[in-house]
């Protein structure tokens, strides 16, 4: 009984820090860091399609569209807070 009370105390902590830890490729310099995400949502890993380029949401697919939407919203909020 005690075994599953465990397993399944560490299974929900598994399945909560999927959505609220987050990791991100630095645009720069291409290291990947893990972040606390400002809200829960299924997706751990983020880049940015753009890089360092001065490519427009227009000219881009629309994947990479949503990819760096994404990548705006979580990761680039950080940077508008110091982390």
């Amino acid at each position: 009984m005690k075994k599953a009370i465990i397993i399944f105390i560490l299974g929900l902590i598994l399945i909560l820090s999927k959505f609220w830890l987050g990791i991100y490729e630095d645009n720069e310099f291409g290291e990947k860091r893990v972040f606390i995400k400002h809200r829960p949502i299924w997706k751990t890993y983020f880049y940015s399609p753009r890089g360092m380029r001065d490519v427009k949401l227009s000219q881009m697919s629309e994947e990479r569209r949503v990819e760096q939407l994404m990548f705006d919203e979580f990761v680039e909020l950080l940077h508008l807070f110091g982390h």
